[in-house]
């Protein structure tokens, strides 16, 4: 039987921050899923939290790492987008990078009709002040396909049939660990340079 990877899933789009972990040293409980109300103390907490689920001494034998890239709060998603970039420069581990709204994507379709459900729709969000954050998705065998890329709307756009967006960190965290090992058997590049965050309504740059 072949030995189970070491991976690792970090999603902070939310006040919750969600890590996964695939431990081949616990292969019989499954992947570990945590969820921390860290909202914007998260700054002073992500890496003692990482510490605490995969010591430091244990990074080195990391195969692969997976991070929620936005929309989602413009320093929750920076820090760990940033962090996760950095661990697999250093590490030349592979990372994932997977927008929260595709990760949402196939819970959210079973909310359309089922005469919609295998067609393109949009998720949406609106954000006080700024407008309508979309991005546009199709589910097809079970794969998630990105067709738009989750962007500020042109002002009193309306796209149908469109869903609104509905964080659930535990399960997209899990599902994020999920792709990243589905990735990883599949023997994907995964090059960090090209894991950006997303985070339509900053005037600051990305990394």
């Amino acid at each position: 039987m072949t030995a189970l990877p070491l991976l690792l899933a970090l999603h902070s789009c939310s006040d919750g921050f969600g890590l996964a972990l695939l431990d081949p040293q616990q292969p019989g409980d499954g992947p570990l899923v945590q969820v921390h109300p860290d909202g914007r103390g998260l700054s002073n907490s992500l890496i003692s939290r990482v510490q605490a689920l995969l010591p430091p001494e244990r990074w080195s034998q990391l195969q692969g790492l997976a991070v929620a890239t936005g929309p989602g709060g413009f320093t929750g998603t920076r820090l760990t987008v940033v962090m996760a970039r950095t661990l697999a420069q250093q590490l030349d581990c592979p990372l994932l990078g997977v927008s929260s709204y595709a990760l949402m994507a196939p819970r959210l379709e079973r909310q359309l009709p089922h005469s919609r459900q295998g067609k393109p729709f949009w998720i949406t969000q609106e954000l006080p002040r700024r407008g309508v954050v979309g991005g546009q998705y199709r589910i097809s065998e079970g794969a998630v396909h990105e067709l738009s890329l989750p962007a500020l709307l042109p002002q009193g756009s309306s796209p149908q049939p469109a869903v609104e967006a509905q964080l659930d960190v535990a399960e997209d965290v899990a599902r994020l660990l999920q792709l990243l090992q589905r990735s990883h058997g599949a023997g994907a590049a995964m090059p960090w340079a090209e894991v950006l965050p997303i985070y339509p309504t900053s005037p600051v740059g990305q990394v």
